[in-house]
């Protein structure tokens, strides 16, 4: 019995502490909006039951969503610099840098054992910077998907206009116009 709670607590523990620590220092140093997500917790987005993001989130356990408005924080072009400098001294490795709707997205793996363990996608451009800290892995051609998916959620999407601001340059622009905001 308490070799089974034991492993019950290492199981917890290993979990617990799934995301990088590079990812949890930048949390409490820049305020921004966190989010996790779980593999059911993402199931849920995926309203029209599609394969393809079926298949896109099979491989992922646990997932940190990040979000640094970067008109609001200190955030500069070297805190970048020094952020994936810190990925990689966790022993990240550039596996793909792409753009995506004027943003710049690189993602970042985790080896252990020739099987990848961590995932992370930045996705950066003169506004923002956006994180996803991923237990597990994703193929690589479907990152943006995740992104995109993840940006599109109406919830998520909400929290996200939210945070920035987007909703009330929304609302002050109808007010403008005459048009009454409840």
């Amino acid at each position: 019995m308490k070799t089974i709670a034991g492993i019950l607590l290492l199981a917890i523990s290993t979990v617990a502490a799934a995301q990088t620590k590079t990812t949890e220092e930048l949390d409490k140093k820049y305020e921004g909006l966190s989010l996790y997500f779980y593999k059911n917790t993402l199931r849920m987005f995926n309203q029209s039951d599609n394969k393809d993001f079926d298949e896109l989130i099979k491989d992922i356990e646990k997932m940190k969503f990040m979000m640094i408005d970067k008109t609001k924080t200190a955030f500069e072009g070297d805190d970048f610099k020094n952020l994936v400098k810190s990925y990689q001294g966790e022993k990240y490795e550039e596996m793909m840098t792409s753009r995506y709707k004027g943003k710049n997205l690189g993602v970042y793996i985790q080896q252990q054992d020739g099987r990848v363990k961590g995932t992370v996608i930045l996705v950066n451009d003169s506004s923002s910077l956006y994180i996803l800290d991923i237990l597990g892995r994703v193929a690589l051609d479907k990152a943006s998907t995740l992104f995109k998916t993840l940006d599109e959620s109406t919830d998520i999407g909400q929290r996200i206009k939210n945070f920035t601001g987007v909703n009330d340059k929304v609302k002050a622009k109808k007010k403008e116009h005459g048009v009454k905001i409840d």
